[in-house]
């Protein structure tokens, strides 16, 4: 039953949004005692509810996602990453989609950077530059150029990245964690971008690796209407 959920979920059927469903899966399945269900509650985004005045009071940047924990107070938290992070605190205690910060201080640093890279560079570039150009007036061809241009770079960027590796961020071959799916979140867009994933073949292995877990699944269903 929704009452007895330990999370709700803010979201709509965005990149951003499947960063949380996904990985509140990916926590389900690595700590299966510990209860970590969740409610989504859609935000229609086409009627602007992110804009309503009791939605604002939950995020004052009126966006989704948004996570409610039921279990702490209803304590709110805003911001994709900024949810990520809380959740890997407070539900993350043996370190399987993340680091020890104090033990293993350098490996952590390392998610947080290309969880920000990633924050800071494809969902801004993809969503309101690559996307929303190719609806625009054609005479805007700097402005296209501009953010396709941008776009490819970051592209280029994680697919160095991942050369030669499975996930983004630890020793070796990497370890599976949370920048791994707030860069799935990210490069699951290439197709709304026009970004053709074949000139970045790491990244399209990854992402093809990526799209066979069942916590990736059940994530995006979780928002599907």
């Amino acid at each position: 039953m929704a009452s007895l959920t330990k999370f709700i979920v803010y979201a709509a059927n965005t990149g951003n949004s499947a960063k949380i469903s996904i990985a509140l899966e990916a926590l389900k399945a690595a700590y299966p005692d510990a209860n970590l269900s969740y409610e989504v509650k859609f935000v229609d985004l086409s009627k602007k509810e992110q804009k309503a005045p009791e939605y604002v009071k939950l995020n004052p940047n009126g966006r989704v996602p948004t996570l409610v924990d039921r279990s702490r107070n209803d304590f709110i938290v805003f911001e994709s990453s900024a949810i990520l992070i809380y959740l890997l605190q407070h539900y993350d205690p043996e370190y399987k989609l993340s680091f020890n910060p104090v033990t293993d201080p350098d490996a952590y640093s390392q998610m947080l950077q290309w969880i920000f890279f990633v924050h800071g560079g494809f969902f801004p570039m993809q969503g309101q530059g690559a996307v929303h150009c190719s609806s625009v007036d054609p005479d805007q061809e700097l402005s296209r150029k501009r953010y396709f241009d941008e776009t490819n770079r970051v592209y280029g960027i994680l697919d160095k990245r991942l050369e030669g590796r499975k996930w983004v961020v630890g020793p070796g071959e990497g370890v599976y964690t949370v920048a791994d799916i707030v860069a799935l979140a990210g490069i699951k867009l290439h197709k709304m971008a026009r970004v053709n994933l074949d000139e970045y073949p790491n990244a399209k292995a990854w992402l093809e690796r990526w799209l066979e877990k069942e916590t990736v699944t059940a994530g995006y269903a979780a928002l599907a209407r």
